[in-house]
């Protein structure tokens, strides 16, 4: 961006050959900017969906598999269904959306607003354990049923949050602003949504470990669920007496003492009923941090329509807008970018874990470098904002996305050296920030494009960041399949202690030449994005221009 006299200048000139109306000069002191205040509450916004997202990641497999106690192929079929039906419903909720008529209280907000109590309580009914008698069938649609519904709220909140940002008033520069704000609250919420779930459940993870380890010692054939069926089927009563068996408490509080007897070792059991118990109080504890976003949200930020955003209904059907939307050369090169760029970096991510512990010989280690990773992220995002501004987003990101590459080839090389490893993460996280910020940066200038370019289609903005949303979740998913079927044909076996060099090998590839071919290929095609700087301030002015004829109209 150029300083605001430059720009009022070239204003001044296109006026006068005329390009532009003689009346369409505005000098931008007189546009009111986005305030602090409006910028934060619009970024706090952006807490549930990463937060919730990254818990569901990090436990709802262990949850289903250790606590549910649930077969490993229905445990993989839910979350399977689960994020196919995620992926599929963005479209559908962004087109409905853009249907939707604008009321009182906007056009995006209600959608915010109605979908969050549902969101709620199914996250907290997710996290919920069924009895152990439930039949396997009914345990498995009944889990399928919330996550999937839980997701559809999520979209029904993040696709119309998203769209918020081309209604959230003031200039290019307060919009990329707010944006900046928006991605470090939600690297943020990274940390946020595993840090605490992880804290009240973690503990009651290690001790059902011991305890389950020091019960097969002595009864090597008698399972967890089999002594929880027997505590629950259990009638004989009997007073509560000291017992030495019971490491959790130290006292039998049960209400029959003979299991003590029966099974020396029933604080296994007691372990997992209060790991259920952490399960729900943690799901209560998002959903309040959920609840209460949402409520600043709603409270802080209101809908300004646009000259050419007028928070209308969208009149084409659907085929048309999807026709018109694809059909946009600079969004469909920006979706390809993110596609690329995406992908590399969960390939990265969902790897790491298994490379620190397998191939580099840093198993234990590697949560405190994902944690390094992330709070370098968060902390890096004002320098990459300060950076495109002077230098430009097409910059930004090429110079940004190629960070992690010197990152990726020392990786693969610098085994059992975890100050190398940290040093090195922490290039990865500045890159990483890049991912965050400039994508989401460069979508609504796209957006902008294609409404100047089609000054007769309204209304398409939410449609545009539901793609957006789609192809990041569409990333995701892929990266977990090119991940997965490259170790089983490596040979990889859960439980292994030492593996073939194969499966080594694979995570070499994955880890390094893997995510540097698609970072490559997402460096060209931002280099090749037909919206440079020179371009956004001809948009700027245009719209600026544009607005002043609005409101001319308006007074005449």
């Amino acid at each position: 961006m150029l300083p605001g006299g430059h720009e009022d200048a070239e204003l001044h000139r296109l006026t006068q050959e005329g390009a532009l109306p003689q009346r369409s000069v505005v000098h931008r002191e007189e546009k009111p900017g986005l305030t602090l205040c409006r910028k934060v509450c619009y970024a706090v916004g952006g807490i549930p969906y990463q937060m919730t997202g990254n818990a569901i990641g990090f436990f709802l497999q262990i949850f289903l598999l250790d606590v549910v106690q649930m077969e490993p192929l229905h445990a993989s079929l839910i979350i399977f269904l689960g994020r196919a039906w995620d992926a599929v419903t963005d479209p559908a909720i962004g087109f409905l959306v853009s249907k939707s008529p604008r009321r009182k209280y906007g056009k995006l907000v209600p959608w915010i607003a109605c979908s969050m109590p549902f969101g709620v309580l199914c996250y907290c009914m997710m996290w919920s354990t069924l009895s152990d008698a439930t039949p396997a069938s009914l345990k498995f649609l009944w889990y399928l049923f919330m996550y999937s519904f839980f997701q559809t709220c999520m979209t029904c909140y993040h696709v119309p949050y998203s769209s918020l940002t081309m209604f959230l008033g003031g200039t290019q520069r307060d919009r990329d602003s707010a944006t900046a704000y928006r991605m470090g609250m939600e690297v943020f919420s990274t940390l946020l949504g595993s840090g605490i779930q992880g804290q009240i459940v973690g503990h009651y993870h290690t001790r059902m470990m011991n305890s389950c380890y020091v019960s097969n010692e002595t009864l090597p054939n008698t399972s967890t669920y089999s002594l929880t069926d027997s505590l629950e089927n259990t009638v004989r009563p009997g007073p509560s007496v000291p017992c030495s068996s019971c490491k959790l408490w130290g006292r039998c509080r049960w209400p029959c003492c003979q299991l003590c007897a029966w099974y020396p070792h029933c604080h296994c059991v007691l372990s997992l009923v209060f790991q259920r118990r952490a399960y729900i109080f943690a799901s209560l504890v998002l959903g309040s941090i959920y609840c209460l976003s949402c409520l600043i949200l709603i409270f802080g930020v209101r809908e300004q329509p646009g000259p050419l955003s007028p928070l209308g209904k969208v009149e084409l059907p659907f085929a048309s807008c999807l026709r018109m939307v694809v059909g946009h050369k600079p969004y469909t090169q920006l979706l390809c970018g993110f596609l690329f760029a995406s992908l590399a970096f969960q390939i990265t991510q969902g790897i790491f874990a298994f490379f620190c512990t397998h191939a580099a010989g840093l198993a234990g280690k590697f949560q405190h470098l994902v944690l390094i990773m992330l709070v370098t992220a968060s902390l890096s995002i004002p320098f990459w904002q300060w950076f495109l501004g002077r230098f430009g987003k097409k910059t930004a990101a090429s110079l940004g996305l190629a960070l992690i590459i010197p990152a990726l080839v020392a990786v693969t090389q610098v085994m059992h050296s975890f100050l190398a490893f940290i040093f090195l993460v922490i290039m990865a996280g500045c890159s990483m920030a890049v991912l965050y910020l400039l994508p989401w940066s460069m979508l609504p200038d796209t957006v902008d494009d294609f409404m100047l370019r089609n000054p007769s289609c309204f209304n398409l903005e939410a449609l545009f960041y539901s793609f957006y949303v789609f192809f990041n979740k569409f990333a995701g998913g892929l990266a977990v399949g090119i991940s997965t079927l490259s170790l089983h044909f490596a040979g990889y076996h859960a439980g292994d202690c030492k593996y073939n060099p194969s499966v080594i090998l694979t995570l070499q590839l994955l880890m390094a030449p893997v995510p540097i071919s698609l970072l490559l290929i997402a460096i060209v095609i931002f280099c090749l994005h037909p919206i440079n700087e020179e371009r956004r301030k001809q948009m700027r002015m245009e719209m600026e221009a544009m607005g002043h004829q609005v409101q001319r109209g308006s007074r005449e």
